[in-house]
């Protein structure tokens, strides 16, 4: 038990350390978008730690750190690509918070910054309790964890490949994205990014206090319903794409990827 207070704040120390020359460079940069490459690159710091540090079956923790790392990289490098291909010019989100945060902004991000440096160690908690797990035996409860951990961070790979490939035709400049997935779901990224935390807590079931590896799933389902996720990207689409996206809205599953009901 000790272990698995004293690996996370270790951890969030490096993490917060990481966040905060992460500013430094966004305040320069003018540009506090690269906030998110960041948060997504942090995973494989934590993951990377973990793998030194935990004591549990190394089969176990190479297993946990190659999904991890897998899915780390992944989305840091389309978040990189995406923010950096207009450096120079802050994305929707974030320029709203600018005009919001317009008093004390610089304090106000960086505490953002911080305060996503602390998600990314709230949520790895579940590969702490995996990776300090010594059982000999990789369950199939494990397994099945694994299994829908990979089948997720494919699905929000193609989720963002999709938008991507749509964003690059230049012809659909203020048009919604509604091929493939994004026909079934006004946000499969964020879908499947949510199962990718459901399959880590199914995976976390088979160690010692695995259960509280709910917080993961839960965390990141209030973020992406509450927070940063849906409510702000839905703002943003609203205001650039106006009355066609209040189509797709009556007209797409607004989450889970399901058939398209009549426009009423």
């Amino acid at each position: 038990m000790n272990k698995l207070i004293a690996l996370p704040l270790q951890s969030l120390v490096i993490v917060c350390l990481v966040m905060a020359l992460a500013w430094v460079w966004a305040t320069k940069l003018k540009n506090y978008s690269i906030v998110d490459a960041f948060w997504a690159f942090n995973f494989l710091i934590v993951a990377v730690f973990i793998f030194f540090m935990a004591d549990g079956l190394a089969t176990r923790k190479s297993l946990v750190f190659f999904l991890s790392a897998l899915w780390s990289l992944r989305l840091g490098w389309h978040l990189t690509g995406r923010i950096f291909s207009h450096i120079q010019e802050e994305e929707g989100r974030y320029k709203q918070l600018r005009k919001e945060w317009a008093e004390n902004i610089h304090l106000k991000f960086f505490l953002f910054f911080q305060a996503q440096g602390l998600s990314n160690i709230w949520l790895c908690i579940p590969f702490f309790i995996i990776s300090l797990n010594k059982s000999q035996e990789i369950s199939r409860i494990e397994w099945l964890g694994a299994g829908l951990w990979l089948v997720s961070v494919t699905g929000e790979a193609v989720a963002d490949w999709q938008l991507a490939h749509f964003k690059k035709d230049k012809s659909n400049a203020g048009k919604v994205c509604d091929k493939g997935l994004w026909y079934y779901s006004r946000h499969p990224n964020y879908f499947f990014q949510l199962m990718i935390w459901v399959s880590v807590f199914i995976f976390a079931l088979a160690s010692p206090f695995g259960w509280l590896a709910i917080i993961s799933p839960l965390s990141i389902a209030y973020l992406l319903f509450k927070v940063t996720g849906i409510p702000l990207t839905e703002e943003q689409s609203l205001r650039s794409k106006g009355k066609a996206y209040e189509v797709y809205q009556q007209t797409t599953s607004p989450f889970i990827p399901w058939f398209k009901t009549k426009n009423k």
